[in-house]
């Protein structure tokens, strides 16, 4: 009888702790097609073709493979094509955004496909720049104006007698064919074709003292080993880059921004949240983009680098 009654109450326990069990996950169960919040699924970046890009992604997905455990798969994409791709569900992020207004507006406003997901902390600036030598023997090319006393200098074979602008990867967002008509500059703009070849190109220029006048921006590595010049042109002011045609005003210094597809940031995965409280600097950026260029390490290897020696930074990330 004892062992009987011993029986029952072990079998009335065991009914209470699988009840409870199941009071409890259905408490923490989410809808369906919603992951668990302790689960983090997969998440597909963007890589756009600049160098800090690149950073960004390896940092980003090391850290969401390594701490949170997701599945991470990285497309290496224009900015246009990373944009559309929120409509298929083929990229989850973009990590570095540089304005994109009409982007925003299609996608966000319009098709409502992404949101906004924050500032980057990275301080973008775009333009026109020169070697330092050439700031320093000629100073008064840094005066836009007087741009086309230098033609003959800055011409070559390819731009006959008009003078050589050169500017980067064909499929960079510029302005710069725009600018030289509209500013009446006697300059064809000829593409290096990318980033590797314009950063070729001005270390180049710098090294041997060749004329160069070209596109480039910050941040960027190359620009702790190769002083650079910009040249101010006419001051940047809120709308006076509405019609792109008729342009005449310098680039828009930029606070760089994130930008995910809606039904990724909907969905409860912990790497929404991540994403969200992801900022670093521009110093940040250069040391990863430095290591992946000129060190050749691998993104896991750069991005290890950089998250063993800022922990600090990386764990305010985390959900």
């Amino acid at each position: 009888m004892v062992i009987k009654r011993f029986a029952q109450a072990l079998t009335a326990i065991s009914l209470a702790v699988v009840a409870g069990c199941a009071n409890t996950e259905a408490a923490v169960t989410p809808p369906p097609g919603v992951p668990s919040p302790n689960t983090c699924g997969t998440v597909n970046l963007a890589i756009n073709p600049w160098s800090g890009s690149a950073a960004n992604v390896a940092v980003v997905g090391y850290l969401l493979k390594e701490e949170l455990r997701c599945k991470v798969n990285t497309y290496e994409l224009s900015e246009t094509a990373s944009w559309a791709g929120f409509v298929d569900g083929s990229i989850d992020v973009i990590l570095e955004n540089w304005g994109h207004d009409d982007l925003k507006k299609k996608y966000i406003d319009g098709q409502k496909v992404a949101v906004a997901l924050g500032m980057t902390g990275n301080k973008g600036v775009l333009g026109w720049y020169v070697p330092q030598w050439m700031a320093e023997e000629h100073p008064e090319i840094l005066d836009w104006r007087n741009l086309n006393d230098y033609t003959d200098l800055l011409k070559t074979t390819a731009t006959g007698t008009k003078g050589q602008f050169l500017g980067g990867d064909p499929s960079f967002v510029t302005k710069d064919t725009q600018l030289i008509e509209n500013l009446k500059l006697n300059y064809t703009l000829v593409y290096a074709g990318s980033e590797d070849k314009l950063i070729a190109a001005f270390r180049r220029a710098q090294k041997q003292k060749t004329p160069l006048l070209g596109y480039f921006y910050e941040p960027q590595w190359l620009l702790s080993d190769v002083k650079l010049t910009k040249i101010p042109l006419p001051r940047y002011k809120p709308g006076c880059d509405a019609d792109a045609d008729a342009v005449t005003c310098d680039y828009q210094p930029y606070d760089l921004d994130k930008v995910a597809r809606k039904k990724f940031v909907d969905s409860g995965s912990p790497a929404a949240t991540f994403l969200k409280n992801w900022t670093w600097t521009n110093d940040d950026q250069n040391a990863v983009a430095r290591d992946l260029t000129q060190g050749k390490m691998t993104p896991d290897q750069a991005a290890k680098k950089w998250a063993d020696t800022n922990r600090e930074v990386w764990e305010k990330w985390l959900p």
